[in-house]
């Protein structure tokens, strides 16, 4: 069960630049597309990671974000997805009234970043199928990389995570 406490509602999708793979000929799908290291990015009043029953992290107010290695991800796409997260404006500015003005630095909130292989699964018939994500023994260095240049970009204790590979639950 997953469940967040949010005021008010907002999630999006950041993915990087288009990557295009050519099948052969006797493929229908000529250019299928692919898109490398996808983020889903929830704007939360608070939010938990918890495995086996214990809390392993939690933020008070900031952004949870859902991330997912494609297995072509490079340095470059991490720098990006970094730098987006951070620098999305999707917090109001109280002392203005603008909506939409400020980041997740300027308020001093929280981000908790959970690996999530999922994002890149697609239903083969009735079967999920997650051939297109990193594998494990690949992404867990590159996950703590991500992990470890959001901190450097922010606040380091600002910066949770989840554990990686483990049966998380998010709550708030």
């Amino acid at each position: 069960m997953h469940s967040f406490s949010i005021s008010p509602c907002y999630a999006c999708v950041i993915r990087t630049k288009n990557k295009h793979k050519t099948l052969s000929p006797l493929n229908k799908h000529r250019n299928l597309q692919i898109r490398a290291m996808r983020a889903v990015v929830q704007r939360v009043g608070s939010a938990s990671v918890e495995v086996d029953g214990r809390i392993v992290s939690e933020i008070g107010p900031g952004l949870l974000v859902l991330v997912g290695l494609h297995d072509s991800d490079t340095e470059s796409d991490a720098d990006y997805i970094c730098r987006k997260v951070l620098n999305m404006r999707l917090f109001p500015n109280e002392s203005t009234g603008k909506g939409w003005d400020q980041n997740v630095m300027q308020r001093n909130y929280g981000v908790l970043l959970v690996s999530q292989f999922t994002l890149y699964g697609f239903l083969k018939g009735n079967k999920p199928d997650f051939h297109l994500a990193m594998p494990p023994q690949k992404a867990k260095p590159f996950y703590e990389g991500l992990v470890d240049k959001f901190r450097k970009a922010y606040k380091p204790d600002a910066i949770k995570d989840g554990i990686f590979g483990a049966m998380m639950k998010f709550g708030q």
